[in-house]
Formats: structure tokens, sequence, C-alpha cells
């Protein structure tokens, strides 16, 4: 710590370069910051998905539907605790551009099933006694301006009522809330006997099975029971587990993942040679310094030290400062405007910058810093 004045005034030497070194850093940290948060939304439920739980759709596609009589084949099957069914309902609020999911459930197994979706009691009991009743998440909730007691409007794309009639209305008798911020607080939940009373068409069919299993062990064994319990049937099964279905939603977007690798390997890449050439530029213009330094009695690796140090703290200056930014500009303000089911800045991103921010400082300095290990004293002070 002692260096530390030292180090502070070399930065400040040339104060207009330091500042923008610093301002390319944290902008680069800032732009991973948004791309954290961006990914994490497109994922948005696999990293929740329970290890517990499998989803059982149509083994051709999620479009097509599955028997409502398979839910109590499903349970049958040894392994397995519990089973619910879900259904994509589809329908927009006012106008196109307002999207959000819905889905009709059976409410008191569905809220077993996903305990990261909290529902107070009260509200809960309100939505067993109304059969028209709906429950929706936070968010939603407050982009709309819903509250409880308010009917909700929903124009059906794929499931009409009775009399071909294509707009639903659901009572709001619910708001819940989520466990934790990867949890999706988007959607619309209504209960399944009153879509199976009131639709037109396809009476008796479910989207897909929500199973959990009794141990995350017998997973594998299970999906595959599943899957033989359905094969000869004209309703065959796909049976996954719930984080290669929410992968696979995901997947059709894009490897996120690897767009959000691919971007910052090239800003991260610039800012490594930006980096790179301030520090070997202060080190060349500090050569004479160095001799003096090495002349009173500071060792070859102090000096290489000091110089490490000073890109290291360069990075972890600017890095800090871009994830702040990104931190609490994500925290105040979601730029897509709810088109994602969640938006936040994971921990384990946030984490993961600090130690980008490292192993940027140590790639920077590491060149700058070995130049100055090998600088002789003599030649070093002829250049004073």
């Amino acid at each position: 710590m002692k260096f530390l004045p030292f180090i502070w005034r070399n930065l400040w030497r040339r104060k207009v370069r330091t500042l923008l070194t610093l301002a390319s850093i944290a902008v680069a940290f800032l732009l991973y910051g948004y791309l954290a948060a961006i990914r994490a939304g497109m994922e948005a439920g696999v990293t929740v998905a329970g290890q517990d739980r499998l989803v059982v759709r149509h083994k051709t596609s999620i479009i097509q539907t599955l028997p409502v009589s398979y839910l109590d084949r499903i349970v049958r099957i040894p392994g397995v605790k519990q089973a619910v069914s879900c259904t994509w309902f589809g329908g927009i609020y006012q106008e196109p551009k307002n999207f959000f999911p819905q889905i009709p459930v059976d409410p008191v197994p569905y809220l077993q099933m996903y305990p990261e979706f909290r529902l107070p009691e009260e509200q809960l009991k309100a939505w067993l006694e109304k059969r028209s009743g709906a429950i929706i998440g936070r968010k939603t909730a407050k982009k709309y301006g819903f509250k409880v007691g308010d009917r909700i409007p929903i124009q059906g794309t794929i499931w009409r009522r009775a009399g071909n009639t294509p707009v639903w209305e659901f009572d709001l008798v619910g708001i819940y809330e989520a466990a934790d911020a990867a949890t999706d607080e988007t959607q619309l939940f209504f209960r399944y006997d009153y879509f199976e009373e009131a639709r037109q068409d396809g009476k008796g069919q479910v989207g897909w099975y929500v199973v959990r299993v009794n141990d995350p062990e017998v997973s594998e064994r299970v999906a595959r029971q599943i899957d033989e319990e359905f094969m000869n049937s004209p309703w065959e099964t796909k049976a996954e587990s719930e984080k290669a279905f929410v992968q696979s939603f995901a997947k059709q977007v894009g490897d996120i993942g690897l767009i959000t690798k691919a971007i910052m390997s090239a800003v991260f890449f610039t800012i490594l040679l930006i980096s790179g050439n301030t520090m070997a530029q202060a080190v060349r213009e500090r050569t004479g310094e160095i001799g003096v330094l090495k002349a009173i009695g500071c060792t070859n690796e102090l000096t290489m030290v000091l110089v490490l140090a000073e890109s290291l703290f360069t990075a972890l200056v600017g890095g800090g400062l871009g994830l702040g930014t990104a931190a609490l500009l994500i925290a105040a303000w979601d730029p897509t405007q709810g088109a994602l089911p969640v938006f936040y800045f994971p921990t384990s991103d946030l984490l993961w910058g600090v130690a980008l921010a490292v192993l940027l400082g140590l790639a920077t300095g590491f060149f700058p810093s070995l130049r100055a290990l090998r600088i002789g004293v003599s030649e070093a002070l002829r250049r004073l």
C-alpha cells in the first residue's frame, strides 16, 4: 500500500491519456453488463429450472397438444411425485404489441410445482373461489397498471370461446412475486377448468405436462419410461429435463451465450490493445526514471511489480466504474420495456466481470513490466 501514492501520481502525469483509457475500459464493462442482462433475460428460467422437474410434450412439437388423460397415467409411473398440465394460450391485450404469456393451470398443484412463484394466501383463496379468476406477475401488473379487482380482456389468437368469441375476460384476483431475480414475473395464469369449459375447440387436450420426480437421480429413467408409456399411441411424447426444455426455447432465437461471448471477445481484444499500448508508452517515457529508481536501490523485481500494479490499478478502476454504472442503470431502468421476462445483472456475471478486469490488468501490464525488468541502469540513465 505504501507505493499506492507513487502509482497514483504516475497515472496522473498524463491526465488526458489516463482519462481516455479509463473511459474506454469503463464503456467496455458497461457493455458487458448490459449483454449479461440481455443473456439472462433470453435464458430466463434456465438457471432456476428445477433439477427434479421434467417437461413432457408432444414428440413432434410443442404446438401439438396431448390428451388430458395422460396425467393419470404419468403419475402412476414409479418415481413420479407430482404432475401438472399447462397449455399455451397465446392471447394479446388490447393490441398485438401488448403480449405476455398466458397459461391455464390447476392453481394449487401448479403453485406447489413452482414454489418460486409466491402468491399471498388470501389471493390464492380468492382464485380458488372464482372460476374466471387469474393471477399475474408483478412485472406485467406494474407495466400495464393492473391491480387486484381489475377485469382484463384478452383476445385469443389460438383459442376461442364457445360461439366463436375471440375475447376472454379474466378477473384479476392476485399478483404473484418471484422468489429471486431470475424468475419470470411476466406471466398470467388462469384456471384450466374455466378454460376447458369455455373454449370452443380442443376440449380434453393440454399443451404439455410438468413432472416432478422423487429423486433427480432417477430423472433420466422416468423420462424414458414416460416416453415408452405413450410410444404406440397417436400422441407420442418427448420427456426431457426442464432445463433442456427452456434452453430449446432460448436457442430458437440463437445461441445467446455464444453471441455474447463473440461480442465481448472482440470488445476486450480491442481494449487489450488500447490499454497495452498505453502502458507500453508510459514505460518508454519513464525509462530514465526507472533507471534512477534502480540506481538508488530499487530491485528489478520491484520495478516490474510497480508497473504491473499500475496496469492492474487502471483496469480495476475502469472496470469498477463500468460494472458499477451498469449495475445501477440496469436496476433503475429496463431498456427492453418488459420485452424480456427478466432484466437484471446476475451476481455471477458481476463477479466474472471483476475477474475479467483483473485479467485485463495483468495482460496489459505483462510486457511493459517485463521491459521495465530488463532495462539496464546505464542504458536508462543515458536517456535522462
